[in-house]
């Protein structure tokens, strides 16, 4: 069956990027068509051969044809795999990309300066969001860490059935945004607090060694490991095609990874899902 996937979002947060992406992983690529020719397109039978198409649709559409966006992704879904892929950025991020580069908002005019065009995009695109199949913040993404965020989570689903991201994170800095499922593991018995373990991540063998011996981490990697086999085929029936879990701790170092690390290497195993590992924290300091 022919592979669908629908690029929108903010203006500034990568939509062209992620269309040359999937341009170079063999999809056919049409960027900015409006949305009043997006199903006409699907008449011409040399488009329906293709098995992976990528159309890109953004706010020049205009808002009468953004509004009709949901009736037409449900039409399409009805006919094809069909993915809307949303992409954005905090607003802070997208008038600081404009500025760097100089480039003119699509909505920016004579009578609005690129804040409020920005503003106005937000406004204008808060419905397409709500109905998107997956949304990606490209906030503290380069063009390389959004190139292969498309590759594994957006690109296998030609072959995959579900894309299965997992998550680890610090409360003290926050819960991430856009998780399906987060669950807290601060109850659980902390490697921090033994000396020896203390500067050591959840991947070492030392913190994993330590971990695999508190029943409590075990019972609770049991019951999340058990959540998702008996809930993942429903997601899947149900044309579920992006999941993310997060798993937070304190400081997101020992604990959530850990259990995030195991619960990934059982679930590899599932030929029918791509997995996808994010350590938050342990990856903002790596980059620092």
């Amino acid at each position: 069956m022919m592979h669908l996937i629908i690029i929108t979002g903010m203006s500034g947060a990568g939509k062209s990027q992620a269309l040359n992406t999937l341009e170079d992983q063999d999809y056919y690529c049409v960027d900015n068509l409006p949305l009043n020719m997006l199903e006409e397109l699907f008449n011409n039978n040399w488009v329906i051969s293709k098995e992976k198409i990528a159309i890109g649709v953004d706010v020049r559409s205009g808002k009468l044809q953004l509004d009709s966006l949901p009736a037409i992704v449900k039409r399409l879904k009805s006919k094809f795999r069909t993915d809307l892929v949303y992409l954005y950025a905090s607003k802070g991020i997208i008038f600081k990309r404009y500025s760097e580069t100089r480039r003119k908002h699509p909505l920016s005019t004579s009578k609005m300066g690129l804040d409020a065009a920005i503003r106005a995009e937000y406004e204008l695109l808060t419905p397409v969001r709500a109905i998107a199949d997956f949304q990606l913040e490209t906030s503290d993404t380069d063009i390389y860490e959004l190139a292969n965020s498309i590759k594994q989570r957006i690109c296998v689903l030609s072959e995959k059935q579900l894309s299965l991201s997992f998550q680890s994170f610090g409360f003290k800095y926050g819960a991430p945004r856009d998780s399906d499922f987060i669950y807290d593991v601060r109850c659980l018995p902390n490697p921090y607090w033994v000396p020896e373990l203390r500067i050591k991540s959840g991947q070492t063998e030392a913190v994993a060694k330590w971990l695999d011996s508190q029943q409590l981490v075990q019972d609770m990697y049991q019951d999340i490991r058990k959540f998702l086999e008996t809930w993942m085929p429903h997601f899947i029936d149900n044309q579920r095609a992006y999941l993310t879990l997060s798993i937070g701790c304190t400081g997101g170092h020992h604990r959530s990874v850990y259990l995030i690390d195991k619960l990934a290497e059982h679930f590899q195993q599932d030929s029918s899902v791509s997995i996808i590992v994010n350590h938050r924290e342990i990856n903002a300091k790596s980059k620092q």
